[in-house]
């Protein structure tokens, strides 16, 4: 006779077992989603020509075919029609501030007049426009209130729509640097301004990179020399010695994480790739140094040209937008924009597409691509900037860029073809992020 005390335990396990299985069985009834899309061109390696008609077959939300030809695909997969359009990667800007759209004296106001919550939302909606404008991936470049930080993760997850983000937390600077965030305030208020991006000397410099690390960021980003919106007249010269600038490059890279560098001053470029930088950001005053300086180390240059129709817009509707100070910076930045990337491309320094965006409005990140072909970049490389490089500046190169089997279906469908007419990058007509669509005009 079997023992009440043994039928339960097998009744038990028998149950434990069943339920151990149920999500293998769920798994093996989720049907497999496929979607056909019809492409009447389609450039799916940035820096190679464009194919005319063509398939992409998605399965899952990753690319698994492209084939030439507009094919049926899978019985019973989803077709797409865009046998009209262009049908290109997403697009990844490599420099944005997606929790602002304000400057100049806006700017002071809104930071210290909004709540971390307020930058929140308005970081969500800044992301929106982002992804709706065909930009699937960005990199956030400095952020006081960590709201980009939970936007990656809430994005990550599905719970809000926007572009795959790579984060750096707060930006480093030195003590009156272009992060510190007391600039032109009275100080009774410098008590409640977090400070922990500040760094001065070797130790406190390796402390600041990892106190942003133990955020999660993604990235780090420093600035090596002044900025033109710094409230500041310490111009746009150099602002670290060399052992805190190599004590911050160092400390990045032994965490595995990369490192822009804000620098205008070619002082201040020259120092960061001596030291090891993966990217300038800016980089308004190239020399012949940096750009030797830039071929040996294999380092990005992101130009972020857009920022002057900011500056030019803001002005335009407010002459006193900005204080005086700023203000002669702004336009000796908007006067000179151009000529390092006029000078960089045909040296062969690398360059990835980043506009600044919060300088510059949201949701017109591709306003930057007529900038680079006006300052000597033809419209195919560009785009390739915009896909292909910065992916591999980002380090996502293996997910995103190109539309080959296995990468995520990130991908944009526009009106004619860019890599002749690059403005028609500005009104995107079709985003799909990860297989799942997003706008379909």
């Amino acid at each position: 006779m079997q023992k009440r005390g043994e039928c339960s335990v097998k009744i038990a396990t028998a149950i434990g077992l069943s339920f151990l299985a149920l999500p293998i069985a769920l798994a093996a009834q989720t049907p497999e989603q496929v979607t056909v899309i019809h492409a009447g061109q389609l450039l799916d390696k940035p820096g190679s020509a464009p194919r005319g008609a063509s398939t992409l077959i998605i399965r899952n939300g990753r690319v698994a075919e492209v084939l030439s030809g507009h094919q049926a695909g899978p019985d019973g997969a989803k077709i797409i029609d865009l046998k009209q359009k262009f049908v290109l990667p997403g697009l990844i800007d490599s420099h944005v501030h997606l929790d602002s759209d304000a400057g100049g004296n806006a700017a002071l106001i809104e930071a210290v007049t909004d709540s971390p919550a307020r930058a929140a939302y308005r970081a969500a909606g800044n992301a929106k426009k982002t992804l709706m404008a065909g930009f699937t991936t960005v990199r956030n470049l400095g952020d006081g209130s960590g709201a980009t930080l939970a936007l990656r993760d809430a994005v990550a997850a599905g719970e809000l729509p926007g572009p795959r983000i790579i984060d750096a937390g707060r930006s480093i600077s030195t003590t009156s640097g272009h992060m510190d965030a007391t600039l032109s305030l009275s100080e009774d208020l410098h008590g409640s301004i977090g400070q922990e991006n500040l760094c001065d000397g070797v130790e406190s410099c390796r402390q600041a990179v990892r106190k942003q690390i133990r955020r999660g960021v993604d990235v780090i980003k420093i600035a090596t020399t002044g900025g033109v919106n710094s409230r500041i007249g310490a111009g746009l010269g150099r602002q670290l010695f060399d052992d805190e600038v190599k004590a911050l490059v160092d400390t990045a890279h032994l965490y595995g994480k990369k490192m822009a560098v804000h620098a205008h001053g070619e002082d201040g470029i020259n120092a960061a790739l001596a030291a090891g930088a993966d990217s300038i950001e800016h980089g308004t005053m190239l020399d012949d140094m940096s750009i030797k300086l830039f071929k040996a180390s294999g380092a990005y240059y992101v130009p972020t040209l857009s920022t002057v129709n900011g500056y030019i817009e803001r002005l335009a509707a407010n002459p006193n937008a900005y204080p005086p100070d700023v203000l002669a910076k702004v336009k000796w930045r908007i006067g000179v924009t151009g000529k390092s990337l006029a000078k960089a491309y045909p040296a062969g320094v690398k360059i990835a597409f980043g506009t600044d965006a919060g300088v510059s409005k949201h949701g017109r990140n591709a306003d930057e691509f007529e900038l680079m072909v006006k300052h000597g970049m033809p419209a195919s490389a560009a785009i390739q900037a915009a896909t292909v490089n910065a992916a591999t500046l980002l380090g996502v190169e293996k997910e995103v860029g190109s539309l080959e089997p296995g990468k995520a279906a990130d991908l944009i469908a526009v009106d004619g073809d860019p890599t002749v007419d690059v403005t028609v990058l500005k009104a995107v007509k079709f985003v799909m992020k990860d297989g799942k669509v997003f706008k379909d005009e």
